[in-house]
């Protein structure tokens, strides 16, 4: 396809002209050394580059460490207003396209028939997107928000001694994981579900940007797109794995005396990465689907559980109540300019928002994979306002009965750990600790954080090899194997090298750049999906 024939492609207002027709085939750059199946040169780069980071920090230890603690405020500071307004513009694009008509689009075609149930779809894309999130961050946010820095944190300023504000650290804690990040998660997805399955282009992100490229996508402005997205993914998934080990350090000293040394929580991680190997081996369907379904059964039944003994009306109640002012609250909480709440917003929002861009190329491409069958619309319901109102329904639920027990003189376990010493690993079982059971509930609890960990790694591995394997999805197993030993070693290097601090630097660092791919991608789909609403 000739440069003028794309140019002219591009400026004609009639999206029936746009065929997106390429002669490149799938893996047609790939190299195979023995019985390998690698995209040249993404997986070369990558993973050259990916082993020297670790290399390097785990060598250098005390300055890595340095390095990213200066790193990440840094960057949050500076970057705020162009993290927070892109944010807000996927947001209401996606929000567009639920009512819009090219919502009627479905992706693989309009016969297309999905390949999996709702429940196992819904429990693979849940598990897929929040990871570990929900048990490490759900006490934790809105105690901190409530309490810490003697009420420093609280999102906006607002006052939280005043009748009224009892809950405004659950709303600043949806706020964080309610529309805005899955908005993220939902355009990255279908973008690359649309350009996959209905234009027939490789899985990868690359693919997305096609309609402004036109063939130089297959060149090295596709493996610079590429590269980033292996680096953007590598690091958002441990962040997760980091913080996930850290977690079950903490629930295995509570359960069995196990001290959480950093030894220990290396050798879990390499445990750990180990029972993930064995679910690659697996496959998707025994292994990703299965654990993603176990994930979902054991999270229901914790949340039930907690629901039924801290009281079913106070939580409904509280539930509409932190929504009714999550909506009131939105657009002061999303807009970054004149902001005083500098701990809220630099400590917290414009690192999610950048952990949640990093995390999008994984999530996106995993979710991408399991929705042929679906059309835009229930694509977007089902990847954005969904999971918004359940992680709200937990985040309110947990949050708001720590509060409900801070505020009547208990809970000290979640006091010792999020307020007088800022222990984040423990505040899930300090919480625990609080209700009946505990002895039963919180060896349920350990073990779920540990599938959530596993599901992560593998479906991250997945991902990552699909990238750096052309967009094949039936690459060698080996391959997968290798990225998922490597995100262990990455989680690892991170840990040692600077702790939390060095984890979130690391998601923050490559967030940001792919902040830019994604309003591009945005812009892409918008095309395409004018194309395909215009062929029906």
């Amino acid at each position: 396809m000739s440069d003028s024939s794309e140019t002219k492609k591009m400026l004609d207002p009639d999206p029936r002209v746009w065929d997106f027709e390429t002669e490149y085939e799938l893996g047609q750059d790939n190299i195979r050394p023995f019985g390998l199946d690698l995209h040249n040169p993404v997986f070369l780069i990558s993973s050259i580059l990916i082993a020297a980071f670790v290399l390097i920090a785990l060598a250098n230890q005390e300055a890595a460490a340095a390095f990213f603690g200066w790193l990440r405020p840094w960057l949050t500071s500076t970057f705020d207003w162009f993290l927070v307004l892109s944010v807000n513009a996927i947001t209401l694009f996606c929000l567009a396209l639920i009512v819009l008509p090219v919502g009627s689009v479905r992706i693989g075609g309009k016969d297309a028939k999905p390949d999996y149930s709702y429940a196992g779809w819904i429990a693979m894309m849940f598990a897929a997107g929040i990871g570990i999130g929900l048990l490490f961050f759900g006490v934790l946010e809105p105690v901190y928000y409530n309490f810490a820095e003697s009420g420093g944190a609280s999102p906006l300023g607002v006052d939280i001694t005043q009748p009224g504000n009892e809950y405004v650290g659950v709303v600043g804690t949806i706020h964080h994981w309610g529309l805005e990040g899955w908005a993220i998660y939902a355009a990255v997805g279908l973008s690359l579900a649309i350009f996959a399955y209905n234009l027939g282009l490789p899985l990868t992100l690359r693919s997305a940007f096609y309609p402004l490229l036109g063939e130089r996508v297959w060149g090295w402005w596709g493996h610079a797109i590429d590269t980033l997205a292996v680096f953007a993914t590598l690091f958002g998934l441990t962040t997760s794995l980091g913080l996930g080990a850290q977690q079950v350090a903490a629930g295995l000293y509570e359960v069995f005396g196990i001290e959480p040394t950093p030894t220990v929580t290396v050798l879990l991680i390499i445990f750990i990465t180990a029972i993930a190997l064995g679910s690659v081996l697996l496959g998707m369907d025994a292994g990703v689907k299965r654990l993603s379904e176990i994930n979902m059964i054991m999270a229901v039944g914790l949340f039930i559980f907690v629901i039924l003994v801290t009281g079913v009306g106070v939580a409904i109640s509280r539930y509409f109540s932190v929504m009714t002012d999550y909506i009131m609250m939105l657009p002061a909480l999303s807009n970054p300019f004149g902001r005083e709440d500098t701990s809220f917003f630099h400590g917290w929002t414009t690192f999610y928002w950048a952990w949640w861009i990093a995390w999008s190329p994984f999530v996106g491409m995993f979710i991408a994979r399991i929705s042929k069958g679906r059309t835009v619309r229930e694509f977007v319901l089902c990847a954005l306002i969904a999971p918004t109102a359940v992680c709200a329904l937990w985040m309110s639920t947990f949050g708001g009965a720590a509060i409900d027990m801070l505020n009547a003189g208990g809970a000290e376990g979640v006091r010792a750990t999020v307020i007088d010493a800022y222990k984040p690993e423990g505040a899930l079982f300090g919480f625990l600790k609080e209700l009946p059971f505990y002895q039963i509930v919180a060896p349920i609890s350990l073990l779920l954080i540990i599938i959530f960990f596993v599901t992560s790694s593998d479906s991250g591995s997945l991902v990552i090899d699909t990238i750096t394997a052309g967009g094949k999805m039936d690459a060698p197993v080996i391959q997968r194997i290798f990225w998922c030993t490597l995100e262990g070693l990455v989680a690892i290097a991170l840990l040692l090298g600077g702790g939390l601090s060095a984890l979130q630097g690391a998601a923050v660092s490559t967030g940001i750049p792919f902040t830019v791919v994604v309003l591009v991608m945005c812009y892409c789909l918008w095309l395409a999906l004018r194309a395909e609403r215009a062929k029906l």
